[in-house]
């Protein structure tokens, strides 16, 4: 198709949270940028990440303090080396994020200075973690869509989502540098050619997976689909973090109550009142997310509970509202007070600490390629991540990437003229219930059977099925022409797919992966990440 629209780029972003605007708001004006967003630049996970981000900026923490904590919450599995490149580099990001214009939360210090406040969660020893209100994702993701708005280099694309990278491999090449992506414009319905000297995936996570979860609808796992079907190894795919507090509400669609609430002195409770988290750690509600979530879901199961309650009413209502603003009044549209009652909660998928595996530039196996965000598995949240943890992250490796590229752009070559987008044997499809019963069927069981605790015979029915979906996918991509549903159930069944496989290949329980089948750690032999590659 001779009139397939073409682009060229130095740099083609893929994905436009803090991760992706990151990297283009700190890569040089001389390149030409490309940023892609499935829908709207700022509708993404970032917008709606609520409690802040981790860093050490109290004279009375440490960053051997915040590096021990991120090891110790990541159950033995965290890279070290990548924990203290990235805990170093976390109070330069903040202040980059401040130099920007984002307007974090102040406090009267003791002297009657201006400070900012610094909250404390789950599996910090330290008030490390700086927030705007409880709207910190909103305050940062509006804040860099401002300022790459205004960027003359970088060219935005709303409502366009990648369907596959384009490697020299897959034409036939000898090298299997990544040359770009097929696009499709969703306005249109279009496929589009976009050509790159370097392509940056920072799609986010595919929590979308499951049928319960905190993120937005595009969180479908597409860099991490796409990176592997382009030849690039994942690792750590098993670890699903579950956030133990979303609110229970038919209509309250992924409606996250922060781990700050917690922080701040927000209690666990039972219907009858009893607070049980005390009975399964010492650190109480203040224990990493994966203990918390279990213990959720096994007082729900042993009760036959369809949610728990969470309860900082015994707090002033004025500390709460101030504290906590948009949270309070987004339940007091669904009819709860958080200032006079408990708040019904349940877990949720909530984030993907495995990816596809970067080193310390953002750099993945295919040249030109880097992957940076939830996307990415860096080595940083090792068995689980903890909380805050995850801003850090993007911001930090935003700039690594850019100063990769910045520094590889006089020397990356060309990338040829790429092969048009061939729609000549698909046709419309007359079939688009089938999309929608196994994007259904699929979240469901992977819910059922992949979710807080597993066992052997659950990932096993799980396998089969989305082995099934899986050539039931391929054949109906290899006839119709792409939709953006189709190709987001192609993406998440995918890394279904990959999370079941990490899921059957860890025999022990350890970090967010818990199976009653191996329910301790394999203490044996050193713990090692889970590493998928491309056959």
């Amino acid at each position: 198709m001779s009139d397939t629209p073409s682009h060229f780029h130095d740099v083609l972003i893929i994905g436009s949270g803090a991760a992706g605007l990151g990297v283009a708001l700190r890569l040089p004006g001389s390149l030409r940028v490309a940023v892609l967003s499935k829908g709207r630049l700022r509708e993404g996970a970032t917008l709606y990440a609520q409690g802040g981000v981790s860093a050490v900026l109290d004279e009375k923490d440490s960053l051997e303090s915040h590096t021990q904590d991120t090891l110790d919450a990541g159950a033995g599995l965290c890279e070290e080396t990548t924990v203290r490149f990235t805990v170093e580099r976390a109070p330069g990001a903040i202040q980059w994020l401040i130099d920007a214009g984002v307007a974090f939360t102040l406090e009267e210090g003791p002297d009657g200075d201006s400070r900012f406040h610094l909250t404390r969660e789950g599996g910090h020893s330290h008030r490390r973690v700086i927030h705007a209100a409880d709207a910190t994702g909103k305050a940062i993701e509006k804040t860099l869509e401002t300022a790459v708005r205004e960027r003359p280099n970088v060219e935005l694309f709303e409502d366009h989502i990648a369907v596959d990278l384009i490697t020299g491999r897959k034409l036939g090449r000898d090298d299997d540098r990544c040359l770009g992506a097929y696009v499709l414009d969703r306005e249109r319905g279009r496929v589009e050619v976009f050509r790159a000297r370097f392509v940056v995936l920072a799609t986010g996570g595919a929590s979308k997976v499951y049928l319960y979860t905190s993120n937005p609808d595009i969180s479908t796992g597409d860099g991490i689909a796409m990176a592997w079907r382009a030849g690039a190894r994942v690792a750590n795919m098993e670890f699903i973090q579950f956030h133990p507090t979303c609110l229970y509400h038919p209509h309250a669609k992924s409606l996250l109550v922060s781990e700050a609430v917690r922080g701040e002195g927000g209690r666990l409770l039972l219907p009858d009142g009893e607070r049980f988290m005390p009975r399964f750690d010492p650190r109480a509600e203040l224990a990493p997310r994966d203990i918390v979530a279990r213990a959720i879901d096994h007082e729900m199961k042993r009760l036959g509970l369809p949610h728990v309650l969470l309860d900082i009413s015994h707090q002033p209502a004025e500390f709460v509202t101030s504290h906590f603003p948009n949270i309070h009044r987004r339940c007091l549209e669904f009819g709860y007070d958080m200032t006079r009652e408990p708040l019904p909660v349940v877990p949720a998928a909530h984030y993907t600490c495995g990816g596809v595996i970067t080193d310390l530039r953002a750099r993945t196996d295919l040249a030109s390629l880097y992957a940076v965000g939830e996307t990415a598995y860096t080595g940083l949240h090792g068995a689980n991540r903890m909380a805050s943890n995850s801003l850090m992250e993007c911001l930090v490796f935003a700039e690594a990437a850019a100063l990769d590229i910045a520094a590889e752009a006089a020397r990356a070559p060309l990338p040829p003229e790429l092969p048009a987008w061939d729609e000549s044997r698909v046709t419309d499809s007359d079939e688009e219930v089938v999309v929608a019963h196994n994007w259904d069927e699929l979240r469901r069981f992977m819910w059922d059977y992949v979710g807080i605790v597993r066992t052997d015979k659950r990932l096993e029915r799980a396998k089969h099925r989305v082995d099934l979906l899986l050539g039931e996918i391929d054949e109906y991509y290899g006839n119709f022409r792409v939709t953006n549903d189709l190709l987001e159930l192609r993406n998440l069944t995918t890394v279904a797919d990959l999370i079941i496989r990490s899921a059957q290949a860890r025999r022990e329980s350890r970090g967010l992966h818990y199976t009653l089948d191996y329910p301790t750690p394999d203490d044996d032999r050193p713990p090692q990440p889970t590493v998928l590659t491309p056959s």
